[in-house]
């Protein structure tokens, strides 16, 4: 079978689950079964992917036959391969998590008749992201993720939800409204939106244009992926959700908007002088997110600013431009999507045992839930960059490629990097202690120390302590493992990294499929080069529809 004709089918296969997962709201047993079933074999199709993109070089499929660049082509590189493998692994985990959740509390955080649907429809637009070969089908890829996350934040209907639904929902427009004004722009200046093609011709546009649309994509992609000062939006709005939906947004949401920076300023813009702002923005990024962390009380707040500081040392390795930065780049992000994911399901966990997640009220849970303390403890050192777990490996990846780069600024921001690492483990190591070390308070007025840190705005009144079921725990702990199998199968992870890297610092090797499927060359009589090229010696053929097939990666 030809590898390339699983591409579509990574999105095809959670629409058709959640069609029939809607097609019966009242069975619960049903729906729960088709969607594990769904992200099931989203895993075995990733996991394929994943293997033939690093056997054969990139896959391409073109939608109806019709080739690039008048046809839409769906592209799976060793990037987005491993991208759609991690984000299946974490959707299935989380659904495990929050099916144990529905099970014990009777579906109140997520109605089941909608829950599942609207889950299978995100892990759609996730997917579309990643595989999308021009900027409109990853506009759309966007819009179906965003969709389905406007009806997952604001489940149970309660105010404080209601009120973050609405920042996001504005926030996440004003997004997608200069996106798809960029996507004119770029198309009016080019006349394409194919990403191939367009690491063609944006080279005949004057300087000032070329950053002028750069600039207009990143902004975009920016407030996606919450990068400073455009991540005021997310510590005030994921930890409103139930704890599976803070989860995997907290795990997939803002890699979708890393992912697009990181395939545009590598394929369309390899040579921009931004990348020397996003440098100062990474080093910005990490700082503000962790100071924001180191102030908290409540944990899954903490938590969300975690996630904004970390995104610093993503849009860090893509800043570097080179290939071991985007390798090192690669391998943090599959780190920072599992283990951020699993730290939020150990909140989950921590809610329930302990009625809040405030750490003013917490306290001694390491007698009355040392299997939580254990699970949280892991990827807190990971997070932190403790050695060897993966948060260290991917840390010194990063540092290695900027040392080797050389300049002052990839100097300074290892100085950086290397402080908020350490802040890092601070903010959570004292969240850590707080909640399982130290007895459990009287009361829930802070004092000391606790009193000088910001508590949640809308913090909910204690509740009494809940079970944990079983499969919620066992999932977390399953995360847990998965984050450990980062470090113990750290060489082959790398080694791919590597090759992926690669590939994505240099546009010829990304596009190279293209030249091979292409048709407007036989068409005009150009050569290899496309329309802007000089003429080709071959005489030009009638267009046939190209078969969906992989091209040879040269790397």
């Amino acid at each position: 079978m030809n590898p390339s004709a699983l591409i579509p089918l990574i999105v095809l296969v959670p629409l058709a689950g959640a069609a029939f997962a809607l097609a019966v709201p009242h069975k619960a047993r049903a729906q729960r079964g088709i969607t594990l079933g769904t992200l099931g074999l989203m895993v075995l199709i990733a996991a394929t992917l994943v293997w033939a993109s690093d056997v054969h070089g990139t896959l391409v499929m073109e939608v109806g036959g019709w080739a690039a660049p008048f046809g839409i082509a769906l592209v799976v590189d060793r990037f987005a391969a491993l991208l759609l493998l991690v984000s299946a692994i974490v959707l299935f985990a989380v659904l495990t998590f929050s099916i144990g959740q529905g099970l014990a509390d009777g579906d109140e955080e997520t109605p089941v008749s909608i829950f599942f649907p609207t889950y299978l429809v995100l892990a759609a637009g996730v997917s579309e992201a990643f595989i999308a070969g021009d900027l409109f089908n990853l506009y759309v890829g966007f819009e179906i993720l965003l969709v389905a996350s406007y009806v997952l934040l604001t489940l149970g209907g309660t105010g404080p939800r209601i009120r973050a639904g609405v920042t996001y929902i504005v926030v996440s427009l004003v997004s997608s409204v200069l996106f798809l004004v960029s996507i004119a722009l770029v198309y009016g200046a080019t006349g394409t939106v194919n990403m191939a093609q367009l690491s063609e011709r944006i080279g005949d546009l004057s300087a000032g244009m070329q950053l002028f649309l750069n600039v207009a994509l990143l902004v975009a992609f920016g407030i996606k992926a919450a990068i400073f000062p455009l991540s005021f939006w997310l510590p005030d709005s994921y930890p409103t959700a139930p704890a599976p939906v803070t989860a995997v947004f907290a795990g997939l949401l803002t890699k979708v908007g890393i992912y697009a920076i990181a395939r545009t300023q590598t394929l369309i813009f390899p040579h921009s002088s931004v990348n020397d702002l996003l440098l100062w923005l990474a080093g910005l990024t990490l700082v503000v997110g962790i100071l924001g962390a180191i102030a908290q009380l409540d944990i899954k707040r903490l938590l969300s600013f975690t996630l904004v500081s970390h995104i610093g040392y993503l849009l860090f390795g893509i800043a570097l431009n080179t290939p071991l930065g985007y390798a090192a780049t690669t391998y943090y992000i599959v780190h920072h999507i599992i283990v951020q994911t699993t730290l939020f399901l150990v909140v989950g966990l921590i809610e329930r045992h302990g009625g809040t997640t405030s750490l003013a009220r917490l306290g001694g849970m390491i007698r009355t839930a040392p299997l939580v303390a254990v699970l949280f403890f892991i990827p807190m050192l990971n997070l932190g960059g403790i050695p060897p777990f993966s948060g260290f490996i991917g840390k010194l990846g990063l540092f290695t490629a900027a040392a080797e780069l050389g300049t002052a600024g990839a100097w300074w921001l290892i100085g950086i990097g290397a402080l908020v690492s350490l802040l890092t483990l601070y903010a959570l190591a004292r969240a850590w202690s707080l909640a399982f070390w130290r007895p459990r308070g009287e009361g829930a007025t802070p004092t000391g120390v606790l009193a000088r840190l910001q508590d949640a705005p809308d913090a909910a009144p204690q509740r009494e302590s809940r079970g944990m079921p079983k499969l919620m725990v066992g999932s977390t702990a399953g995360m847990v493992v998965i984050s450990v199998l980062l470090t113990v199968f750290a060489g082959p992870l790398v080694a791919y990294s590597e090759r992926a890297g690669v590939v994505l610092e240099d546009a010829e090797k990304q596009t190279s499929w293209y030249d091979e499927h292409r048709v407007d060359r036989e068409i005009t009589g150009d050569d290899s080069k496309g329309d802007h090229g000089a003429a080709s010696s071959e005489p030009a053929q009638a267009p046939e529809p190209a078969p969906a097939r992989g091209s040879e990666d040269p790397s």
